[in-house]
């Protein structure tokens, strides 16, 4: 039997090419989107690319009932491989100006369905003493910025969350990563409605390829907690420890502009 691995958000971007990746590595696929008809699609191409038995889970996991559902295929199944906590999106604008259901599924999907999917795969992963977590979170994690408030606290919950958690299940033999990319070309600006061919143009943007071979070279040297591809992004995120909080919010909002 192959190893199973699950990719939430896995019909574009990072979460694409990490189900992608994890097949080459022979591992089946237990791949979650809301989109039922591509990612039917996308598990049938790569079954047929890899040989392996990928199997399409539709579900919105910013609904509760959703989680539950995956929560028991992940109980009632066999043990995960990996456990891939991708999928996100963000939302453009002041929180006073917003509609206040999208910000709430943000949180829901940031931070309450990772937490609650994490759960259900631990038990086979510390039976087995083996296994690995991918929490996908952000730079953004490591700063705020006024217009996007609830993206970047989202990114920090995982960021902090990824590794209190691996500090309670590392002896156990269990990875837990909080990988952090910078810019990345993916459809994630696009659905905020941003220009993304214009932004994808500018320096320090890296692929989704990129990104993943990064995070698994990291799993595969058992490498620290916090993934942080490319020197650029690590040397921004260590000025950033050490700037005023203040300065931070300048920054942010004069980017933004």
């Amino acid at each position: 039997m192959r190893p199973l691995a699950l990719v939430t958000g896995a019909t574009a971007g990072i979460g694409n090419v990490f189900a992608d990746r994890l097949a080459a590595r022979e591992h089946d696929l237990l791949l979650v989107s809301r989109d039922a008809a591509r990612l039917a699609k996308v598990a049938r191409e790569l079954a047929d690319r890899h040989g392996i038995h990928a199997e399409p889970f539709p579900a919105d996991l910013s609904r509760d009932d959703e989680i539950d559902r995956l929560d028991a295929r992940i109980r009632s199944g066999p043990p995960l491989a990996y456990l891939i906590n991708n999928a996100g999106f963000g939302i453009e604008g002041k929180l006073a100006d917003s509609d206040p259901a999208p910000q709430a599924a943000m949180l829901h999907l940031h931070t309450l369905a990772p937490m609650r999917l994490i759960q259900a795969a631990l038990p086979g992963m510390l039976a087995r003493r083996a296994g690995a977590i991918v929490n996908v979170s952000s730079v953004a994690s490591f700063i705020y910025a006024p217009g996007n408030a609830n993206y970047s606290a989202t990114k920090a919950y995982l960021t902090v969350f990824s590794e209190g958690l691996a500090g309670e299940v590392g002896e156990a033999g269990v990875q837990v990563q909080a990988l952090c990319p910078g810019f990345t070309r993916t459809e994630f600006h696009d659905r905020m409605g941003l220009d993304a061919a214009r932004l994808h143009r500018r320096p320090m943007w890296r692929s989704a390829e990129y990104v993943v071979d990064c995070s698994l070279r990291a799993l595969d040297r058992r490498g620290p907690v916090v993934c942080i591809p490319d020197w650029r992004y690590r040397l921004l995120v260590q000025l950033i420890r050490f700037a005023p909080r203040r300065l931070i919010g300048v920054v942010t909002r004069r980017g933004r502009r």
